[in-house]
């Protein structure tokens, strides 16, 4: 099993913490649109509070790390890998306890060329303990905004993932899916789910849309979230996100590897 110290050297030597890609100044740009309710900073989460960007700068600064300085404006944006270890060991925490149930889980995410891998990994361990992973409304279309206007995309699941693909795209290895922000997706796979009458999901385990959106909704859901990803971490202090690890969420694919194997050992799901 890796140790948690080589968990840690690697965190910060794959830049997954510690200063990372995404930079301060698009960390404080998406803060102040978060704080003026912009939509696609949300992510489908309906803030209860009504956050100031210095309360909403302090929460980041305690979930993730990141500076509380407002007078920080420029260069990479950091994460204390401690604070990345502490979610990974509730997040596999709620991994055993759903395996443990049985509960049957949907995974779905916006960053299907990074994280695939490592969600697909979980889906095959949850599913080898006896949980049902779900794909309800698989091939459905879905009209979401981008910033070259409303595209329909399609509600697609690789490796038992759930993902948008781009009108026209022909998905491959490296590129099954779409990037995207947009709650609509899990909205719209949760609605199926209830109209067909088939099991709903006891935990929503993803990123971006994935985790806010159905929290919002009443499920209970883990993920993912950066530096930019205020939204998950203000659902976590709220209470409509289980646990929300803050990491990179966009570097190489393999890098994940290793959180992968630590995860699945720590809830006890490795095969």
């Amino acid at each position: 099993m890796l140790s948690t110290a080589a968990l840690r050297a690697h965190l910060l030597a794959a830049r997954l913490a510690g200063p990372v890609a995404t930079s301060r100044e698009e960390s404080l740009r998406r803060y102040r649109l978060f704080v003026a309710r912009d939509p696609r900073v949300l992510l489908g989460l309906e803030p209860e509070y009504d956050w100031s960007f210095t309360e909403l700068l302090s929460l980041m600064g305690a979930k993730c790390g990141v500076s509380v300085d407002p007078a920080n404006v420029s260069g990479p944006d950091v994460i204390d890998p401690e604070l990345t270890i502490a979610a990974l060991h509730a997040f596999a925490d709620r991994l055993r306890a759903a395996a443990q149930d049985r509960l049957p889980v949907l995974l779905g995410t916006g960053h299907p060329h990074r994280l695939l891998g490592f969600y697909a990994a979980l889906a095959s361990a949850l599913s080898a303990a006896g949980c049902r992973v779900l794909t309800p409304a698989h091939g459905r279309c879905i009209d979401i905004t981008t910033r070259f206007g409303v595209r329909t995309h399609r509600l697609a699941y690789v490796r038992g993932i759930a993902m948008v693909q781009a009108p026209g795209a022909r998905p491959t290895l490296s590129e099954p899916g779409a990037h995207s922000h947009s709650p609509l997706p899990v909205r719209v796979a949760l609605g199926s789910a209830a109209e067909s009458g088939g099991p709903l999901p006891g935990l929503v385990i993803g990123d971006h849309g994935w985790v806010c959106g159905a929290g919002q909704l009443g499920f209970e859901a883990i993920g993912l979230g950066d530096t930019d990803d205020p939204a998950l971490f203000v659902g976590e202090a709220e209470g409509r996100v289980s646990v929300a690890v803050p990491l990179d969420d966009a570097v190489r694919s393999g890098y994940y590897r290793p959180l992968t194997r630590y995860v699945l050992n720590r809830a006890c799901l490795s095969q």
